[in-house]
């Protein structure tokens, strides 16, 4: 079942600059698979796209049942919900604990404390940093607060998680490990796109990647 549908969908940016032109692909449910191309070649805009934080120029984008060009405003906090998002700079606060940090989605939700505490808790654990719940993250190495950057992301259990450049700043066996956390989250049925611009990690990887050059989907195939 298609989960993220991409049907002729461009965009062109007020100063006229066409970000993305005429891109269409369909992501079942529970794939895996990644973006690739050139800096500027719209792998970004592709992942603000589904989490609507841009809307198409034209085309259709659907995810899930949701035709996200009549999405009204305020369904918005509800699409989010279900996405998870990675950053390459992970945005953490550094004025809060790890703890606090994973915990931030969960009380923007409502979430009641002890079920937000065994969430957290929960998350922390699969990416191998739950004795490290108290710490600040400015006490972390860089791999590590890019995991506490993708617990925040999983802890809500969301159905879509997007990275964006997610090994951009950390080295190849970091790069691996990062990658292998997005491969269980995976096998447990969650939907997977990341963008990246390592070519060499993603042919390891061996799964669907889809090319942008310029705006274009130029390719879509195995790795």
């Amino acid at each position: 079942m298609a989960l993220i549908s991409f049907d002729n969908v461009s965009k062109r940016y007020p100063s006229g600059q066409e970000a993305l032109s005429n891109v269409s692909f369909t992501l079942r449910e529970g794939e895996m698979a990644f973006l690739t191309g050139h800096s500027g070649a719209g792998k970004s805009t592709l992942l603000r796209m589904i989490m609507l934080m841009e809307r198409p120029s034209q085309g259709q984008l659907v995810v899930g049942d949701q035709n996200l060009s009549r999405l009204p405003r305020r369904e918005l906090p509800y699409h989010r919900r279900r996405i998870g998002v990675v950053f390459q700079n992970h945005q953490l606060l550094f004025d809060r604990s790890v703890f606090d940090n994973v915990v931030l989605p969960l009380q923007i939700c409502g979430y009641d404390t002890e079920d937000a505490s065994r969430r957290v808790r929960a998350a922390l654990n699969k990416v191998g940093l739950l004795d490290k719940e108290r710490l600040n993250p400015i006490s972390l190495s860089s791999g590590e607060q890019q995991r506490v950057g993708i617990a925040r992301a999983i802890v809500h259990k969301p159905q879509v998680l997007l990275a964006d450049e997610p090994t951009g700043n950390l080295d190849p066996q970091l790069s691996e490990e990062i990658m292998k956390l997005f491969q269980q989250f995976n096998r447990v049925g969650t939907t997977v796109l990341i963008a990246s611009h390592d070519l060499g990690l993603i042919e390891r990887m061996r799964h669907r990647t889809l090319v942008l050059r310029n705006g274009r989907l130029i390719a879509d195939g195995r790795g």
